[in-house]
C-alpha cells in the first residue's frame, strides 16, 4: 500500500462508533473517577478521536451513594448556586449533597470537565449515573470497564 493512499478519518454523528460501558464509582476518588469518564464520553481514548464531533461512549455509572473522597472535603468543600434573586445564594457541603442526592455529585463534577459549548452539552446526555449497583440498560450489553492511570 502507497504511503500516500491513507485517508484521515473524520468521525461525525453518522459513523461514530458509540458503545456503551458500565463504571463503578466505589472504585476511585471523585475527581480521579470523573476526569476518566469525561475523558470516555469526549472520546479521547479511541484511536478515531474527533475534537469537534460527539464520538464518545455512553457512560453508566454505579455505586455513586459509595463515592470515596478524600482528606476533609466532605466538609469543606462547598457548592454555591444562586436563584438569581437578591439575597438568594445557597451554600450546601459536599456531605449533604451526597445524602441528598449522590449522583448529583458525580454528575457535577464530570460536566465541570467537559467543554463548555453545545457539543459539551450533548456529551454531557450520554451520561446516566445511578445510586445502586442496579441500571435499566442491559438491553444495550454495557460492557464494565476497569479504570486505568488512577
Amino acid at each position: 500500500m502507497d504511503h500516500l493512499s491513507f485517508k484521515t478519518v473524520s468521525v461525525n454523528k453518522a459513523n461514530a462508533d458509540k458503545a456503551w460501558v458500565v463504571v463503578d464509582a466505589s472504585v476511585a476518588p471523585l475527581g480521579r473517577l470523573a476526569s476518566q469518564i469525561a475523558n470516555m464520553l469526549r472520546g479521547k481514548h479511541k484511536p478515531s478521536f474527533t475534537p469537534n464531533s460527539d464520538c464518545g461512549d455512553n457512560v453508566i455509572v454505579i455505586n455513586a451513594d459509595k463515592l470515596r473522597v478524600t482528606g476533609k472535603k466532605l466538609t469543606d468543600k462547598i457548592y454555591i448556586s444562586h436563584s438569581g434573586y437578591p439575597g438568594g445564594q445557597k451554600r450546601i457541603n459536599l456531605r449533604d449533597k451526597k445524602a441528598k442526592n449522590s449522583a448529583s455529585v458525580i454528575e457535577h463534577a464530570v460536566k465541570g470537565m467537559l467543554q463548555g459549548n453545545r457539543l459539551g452539552r450533548e456529551q454531557f446526555r450520554n451520561l446516566f449515573v445511578y445510586a445502586g449497583a442496579e441500571h435499566p440498560h442491559e438491553a444495550q450489553q454495557p460492557k464494565a470497564v476497569e479504570l486505568t492511570n488512577l
